[in-house]
């Protein structure tokens, strides 16, 4: 993942529903040098085009590589994005800005590489478990919608994997969970896991608890909703203990996360660690260290103590996926 030449220039950008963080960078030795960076409300655009125009409003033949982590299912080069209405075609770009290499990655996995350039300090431990340095580490990041990565230990070095797991089945493990899924199959004509594991999702369940307890939601709530981001203001409002629905609401949304990471732990043997990211996590840190995530996440019966040894980190760096996509970049441009 080094970078060794010269002043060459790279281009990386992660794409998300709500925002699009692109940055320009120079190789610096081994490191690479942050030029510049801008951050664009995705929904405001009609196309990642419209935006990398914005950001380079003339043509920079020093651009060698560009690579951008995605918030969708990357096929030969191309994704249509899952919560913007964009197509987004490397070649294309390549022509349109005359940069030579263009890669897509899917956004979790560039979060995949981004991670292994982070610092310990970058982290909040959740669990320390017993680390194993070649054990397979696994990603789950919830934010506008649901993302989950893996990284598999090859014998020389992690290769990260893109999946598309945050859009499986949605699966109660009780009766109030079962009570959300009916609740929500109502509404939907399928449940997947972002369904409730996403900024959407906070407002998902919030809606079934308010349902399932009428009155419970005070006036002066219903008139917040209006100016801030739902799913922002119970949270908000949950930390700060401020309104017992929305209380109620972050503990079932942790307690559901935490299952789901451990789902995803399971499935792929990721005794090298779980990492949590996404724009989510580290807004609900407090409440993320208050025991009710890791108790769902060691929850699988007979593993209990399988599960216990799986270290768990939260990602503070938010800038981790065009991190990693900028890290990407430098690769292409080795080559």
């Amino acid at each position: 993942m080094s970078i060794e030449k010269g002043d060459v220039k790279i281009l990386a950008g992660d794409i998300g529903g709500t925002k699009t963080v692109l940055g320009l960078f120079r190789s610096k030795g081994k490191e690479l040098a942050k030029i510049r960076e801008e951050i664009f409300p995705s929904r405001e655009y009609a196309g990642l085009d419209k935006i990398i125009r914005k950001f380079l409003p003339v043509r920079d033949p020093s651009i060698q590589s560009a690579c951008f982590g995605v918030a969708g299912p990357v096929f030969e080069n191309a994704c249509k994005t899952t919560n913007l209405p964009w197509i987004v075609d490397a070649k294309d770009m390549s022509l349109e800005f005359g940069i030579a290499s263009v890669v897509l990655l899917n956004d979790l996995e560039a979060t995949a590489y981004g991670s292994l350039h982070l610092s310990e300090k970058e982290y909040c431990i959740l669990n320390p478990g017993q680390v194993r340095p070649q054990g397979n580490r696994c990603i789950i990041a919830a934010g506008t919608g649901l993302g989950e990565a893996v990284l598999f230990w090859d014998g020389f070095k992690f290769r990260p994997s893109a999946t598309e797991g945050g859009h499986t089945d949605f699966a109660p493990r009780n009766s109030i969970e079962m009570n959300l899924l009916q609740y929500l199959m109502n509404r939907f004509p399928r449940v997947s896991n972002e369904r409730v594991l996403s900024g959407p999702g906070i407002l998902n369940i919030y809606q079934f608890l308010k349902d399932a307890n009428p009155g419970e939601e005070p006036s002066w709530l219903s008139e917040q909703f209006g100016k801030e981001d739902p799913s922002a203001l119970i949270s908000r409002l949950a930390l700060e203990k401020k309104s017992e629905l929305c209380v109620k609401t972050l503990d079932l949304f942790v307690t559901l996360y935490g299952a789901e990471a451990g789902n995803l732990a399971h499935k792929v043997m990721a005794t090298g660690g779980v990492y949590i990211g996404g724009g989510i996590g580290d807004k609900i840190l407090t409440k993320l260290l208050d025991g009710a995530f890791m108790k769902a996440f060691n929850d699988k019966g007979r593993f209990a103590s399988f599960m216990n040894r799986i270290p768990v980190r939260v990602i503070l760096n938010e800038k981790t996926a065009l991190l990693g996509a900028a890290h990407y970049a430098g690769q292409l441009e080795e080559k």
